[in-house]
């Protein structure tokens, strides 16, 4: 059946992208890491060549999997991979080997990539109860070249490039169907089995346009790669910062030394990351007051008041967001509103740290209570934040039944609860999972975080709720202090209590050497809901 092209309608697909600033700005740079540099001629040529060798292995609508951190080839399989008709699965790499395997089985994919370190980790997988028909060794020049484990089969990336002919003809930069999915994300699966989410060409053109506008991207843009392109695909911005024909600074690991020399020496202007990765550039020995532009977009957890501050007093400009992995990564970005000039650091953090509104390709964000009406706009009242739109996924993966309850109203469901302001941007409160009951009284463990975080000699805390005879559940802090601070948490408590309603002041306060986060920057308060409870066990105990 003939398709009938209209002058009037394309399918939006990201791929267009790479094409179009090929075409314009073909010899403008692209991509660096390390020794290594690409012009937007050879990010789109190596793009083409890769997914013709993919396309020779694989059906149309196969998932093919990239296991590597944020190098070249994972941001030119974010192209390759749709390009050759396939589904790009980028897998965290810091997943353990069960949820790797879980995954691979899960999504069925046909191809996996792998970065040369990592392939230690593919070695403990049992490929032969997934679908993958060979691996792909992905090497770095960055580092030394590890020796393939015994035993694995592999094939080196450059001489995948160079197999079966697929003719010298381009491979179309488009689709037929804009619905068709382009990735599939797993989420972390910190209360369960990762689920996967499904990305169409269509959300993910929209969600990078919205991500351009918000981010400021430019043909000037050096876009410092913080934020793990595994992760909702880097927020969608290995699509929209090829938009606008950017440069692509890749970072293999976030390291204070490394993110400042990119701001020092190659001129970086943009990145993303959640607040531990703010945390991790205000607190580095190499920070100093910058005389160039540098912006922050940051999501994952609310960002503190204090850490807001701390960067805003180095010149570097914070931008505070709000998503999901099911809705491409950021779906609200707090608006800065010129009034908020008027207020003191302190006060106008406040404010930005806030969730706020929804982005251009978005739509309003609600908050609403178990019958789906709004609740109050008073700031106080708390809600479930629903969201709707374009930017939200197709479904989970081979999982209707999770898919429906998501989808419950016509709305998605977060699962996060938040409130209302009367100026009509929303605050989250927390992970309704994550809500302390005390009493019979809600206690925010952000709003607790915050309070303890605007102490000086706090560089990050964690507060969870644990069980309680008399109570319910009573909050605990897990803080980690500056290490010139002796600060006890007597002093701690002292000054929250100015801060906090009595109720909400923890009853313990521990002191870890750190907090254990997953690799996207998030505080596994699972792991820290145990070692609070032994704590109180044990203090029980000693006590009797």
């Amino acid at each position: 059946m003939t398709t009938i092209e209209r002058p009037n309608e394309t399918p939006l697909s990201p791929l267009r992208f790479l094409q179009r600033s090929a075409e314009v700005f073909g010899h403008k740079t692209a991509i660096i890491h390390g020794d290594r540099s690409y012009t937007y001629s050879d990010f789109a040529a190596e793009a083409q060549q890769l997914a013709k060798a993919i396309r020779s292995r694989i059906q149309p609508g196969d998932r093919v999997a990239f296991l590597c951190p944020n190098v070249p080839e994972l941001l030119i399989a974010h192209y390759a991979v749709p390009l050759a008709g396939g589904v790009l699965v980028a897998l965290n790499t810091r997943m353990t080997a069960r949820e790797l395997q879980y995954i691979l089985e899960h999504s069925e994919a046909r191809l996996l990539f792998a970065d040369s370190e990592l392939l230690g980790t593919v070695a403990g997988l049992d490929l032969g109860l997934t679908q993958v028909a060979g691996v792909i060794e992905v090497p770095d020049s960055t580092i030394p070249d590890p020796e393939v484990p015994a035993g694995l089969s592999t094939t080196r990336y450059a001489d995948f490039l160079a197999g079966p002919d697929s003719g010298d003809a381009d491979l179309p930069w488009g689709v037929q169907d804009e619905r068709a999915p382009i990735t599939l994300n797993y989420t972390s699966g910190t209360t369960g089995k990762p689920k996967g989410v499904l990305y169409s060409h269509r959300g993910a053109y929209l969600n990078s346009l919205g991500e351009t506008i918000h981010n400021q991207f430019t043909g000037d843009t050096r876009y410092l790669w913080t934020l793990p392109m595994f992760h909702c695909n880097g927020w969608c911005t290995t699509w929209a910062v090829t938009a606008v024909a950017g440069v692509h600074i890749c970072l293999r690991a976030v390291r204070a030394d490394a993110v400042w020399d990119a701001i020092d020496t190659l001129g970086a202007t943009n990145l993303c990351g959640a607040p531990t990765v703010c945390s991790i550039i205000a607190g580095a020995p190499q920070a100093h007051e910058l005389t160039a532009p540098l912006l922050i977009t940051t999501a994952g957890a609310p960002p503190s008041p204090a850490i807001i501050t701390s960067l805003d007093s180095l010149g570097i400009t914070v931008v505070h967001v709000y998503g999901l992995t099911e809705v491409y990564g950021p779906y609200t970005i707090c608006e800065y509103q010129s009034e908020w000039d008027e207020l003191s650091p302190q006060e106008r953090a406040v404010k930005i740290s806030r969730q706020g509104v929804g982005m251009l390709q978005a739509e309003t964000a609600r908050i609403v209570d178990l019958d789906m009406l709004d609740v109050p706009a008073d700031g106080t009242t708390l809600g479930e934040i629903v969201l709707r739109g374009n930017n939200v996924m197709l479904g989970y993966f081979k999982d209707p039944e999770a898919t429906a309850e998501a989808f419950a109203g016509g709305w998605f469901h977060t699962g996060d609860l938040g409130v209302m302001h009367p100026d009509g941007y929303i605050q989250l409160k927390d992970r309704a999972k994550d809500i302390i009951i005390s009493g019979g009284e809600n206690i925010s463990t952000i709003e607790v975080e915050q309070a303890i975080s605007s102490h000086p000699a706090v560089l990050n805390v964690a507060v969870i709720g644990v069980p309680h005879e008399k109570w319910g559940e009573r909050p605990v802090a897990f803080v980690i202090r500056s290490s010139a601070s002796p600060v006890t948490a007597e002093e701690i408590r002292a000054h929250v209590q100015g801060l906090l309603s009595g109720f909400k002041v923890p009853d313990r306060i521990l002191f870890p050497d750190e907090l254990p986060h997953n690799s996207t920057g998030k505080v596994l308060k699972s792991q820290l809901r145990a070692l609070g409870v032994s704590a109180v066990a044990l203090s029980q105990e000693a006590a009797k």
